[in-house]
């Protein structure tokens, strides 16, 4: 089994990449997905996030406000640190179980969606990093019509991670999405496809060595 993740600045387009790895045979974990999940009505980490945070950033039905929480950590460095030491092992360990669900179907070859790989420490359990990185503007334009937000805002929620600099010395593939979406969607073809056959030349020569 090879897990790969996909990692990336805000705005940078990690879907657009993801959609094709899915497309040519890869079995995709969504964090994002996880990271909502996790923080579902009656859960034992949105008890935590209330704890630390307040009543106002629940909900009057009990789930969690997230424009709320948003407008405090966002805002604040110290306070998305702390929001992450809450929520991160509680994603981690969904991460896990899918990785093993997925293993247990012989889906070999497992895409992690994480836009806060090193953060989370998930690359702890990753053989590849293959980051997607967009120009400053395209991300920002990206980002406020996705999310609806100001530009101000946006610029908070990319202020919140880790720069292109980072991202380029700490990964193994790069991937420009700078709005070209045939030459994005023929970039992450190739990668997967080099990552795809690195694998089966490498499973074949386990099994000969086993032989």
């Amino acid at each position: 089994m090879k897990n790969i993740i996909l990692i990336g600045m805000p705005g940078a387009g990690k879907s657009t990449v993801s959609k094709v790895f899915e497309a040519n045979g890869f079995a995709v974990i969504n964090a994002d997905h996880v990271a909502r999940n996790v923080v579902e009505k009656g859960s034992r980490c949105l008890a935590e996030i209330e704890d630390f945070f307040g009543r106002n950033v629940i909900n009057s039905d009990g789930t969690l406000n997230r424009k709320a929480l948003a407008a405090i950590v966002f805002s604040d460095h110290s306070k998305l640190e702390m929001l992450n030491t809450i929520t991160y092992p509680y994603i981690t360990s969904s991460i896990l179980k899918k990785i093993r669900m997925h293993a247990s179907r012989d889906e070999k070859l497992i895409l992690l969606d994480a836009p806060t790989l090193f953060e989370s420490r998930a690359d702890d359990f990753c053989e590849i990093i293959i980051s997607v990185l967009a120009d400053h503007d395209i991300r920002q334009t990206r980002i406020i019509s996705r999310d609806g937000l100001t530009a101000e805002q946006a610029q908070k929620r990319m202020n919140s991670q880790l720069d292109e600099e980072f991202f380029e010395s700490h990964s193994d593939y790069i991937i420009h999405n700078n709005g070209d979406l045939d030459t994005v969607n023929e970039i992450s073809k190739e990668v997967s496809d080099k990552i795809k056959d690195f694998w089966i030349s490498t499973a074949c020569d386990e099994q000969a060595a086993v032989v």
